[in-house]
């Protein structure tokens, strides 16, 4: 999907986010079958059939950080997944794709949740087939919720990376973890002093690299939390360096690089 495609996509959300945040709060109609029809084309979804795996909570202690895991029974075989939070403004919160060789065994993040929802996630395997499975999770208020840091010291430190690693319990496996600073404004959010909302700046691009073979990359949208996390397993391919390329949806873009240690 193109940026203008994804900026066409979010405007046309927004534009109905009071409408289905409305409807959350009462009897709600689905809204899963159109979000097949927009985001997947229509095509058929095999259900809970065991090749991914959701894992988030039933009550969300902080619905502005709610995490979320995608884990997949065959990470050779995923080529795609996808985060959908049905009754967000946005619903679309992130589409992982999947490096050819990086066997990918899991993925974690944290999201906004707006209102009680389902939560779908969703991998296309190599096939071509879809696949999915379904949470619910009671939250409320996570897109609209102030954001946790001050603006100016966000400002000064937007961009900047870290980078973690992990024993894998996954044998042959790295477990990293990349936290990139960003406020990940929503939109939604209210300025206390000026009462005006806060403009939509969100990080809609994340691609990691081991040496030059790609980990996965990310498309993202206000649904991601501020300071967006991502941790996840890898297979190595003995590159020395993982590489992180970051954009926002203001034209911002942010690098970093890392050498790869021995996980402690």
């Amino acid at each position: 999907m193109t940026r203008t495609a994804r900026a066409t996509l979010a405007a046309a959300f927004f534009a109905v986010s009071l409408a289905i945040g409305a409807r959350a709060q009462t009897n709600a109609p689905d809204p899963w079958p159109g979000l097949v029809t927009d985001l997947f084309k229509g095509r058929d979804i095999r259900k809970a059939d065991g090749t991914i795996a959701l894992e988030a909570p039933t009550r969300a202690e902080d619905a502005a950080i709610v995490p979320m895991t995608m884990r997949f029974a065959d990470p050779a075989n995923v080529r795609v997944a996808t985060l959908v939070i049905d009754q967000n403004p946005m619903p679309m919160a992130a589409t992982f794709t999947l490096g050819d060789k990086a066997a990918v065994d899991f993925i974690e993040t944290r999201v906004r949740v707006n209102s009680y929802t389902n939560v779908h996630a969703v991998a296309e395997t190599r096939d071509g087939a879809l696949h999915s499975e379904m949470k619910f999770v009671k939250a409320s208020g996570g897109c609209s919720a102030p954001a946790g840091k001050d603006p100016d010291e966000a400002r000064a430190n937007m961009g900047k990376m870290k980078y973690r690693e992990f024993k894998s319990a996954v044998a042959g496996k790295r477990e990293a973890q990349i936290m990139i600073r960003h406020p990940n404004n929503s939109g939604l959010q209210m300025d206390q002093i000026t009462r005006a909302y806060t403009p939509a700046h969100y990080v809609d691009a994340v691609e990691v690299w081991q040496g030059d073979e790609l980990i996965f990359k990310m498309e993202g949208g206000i649904s991601l939390s501020e300071d967006p996390n991502f941790r996840f397993t890898y297979a190595p391919n003995g590159a020395k360096t993982l590489r992180v390329v970051a954009h926002d949806n203001q034209g911002g873009a942010f690098k970093a690089e890392w050498p790869i240690a021995e996980a402690s």
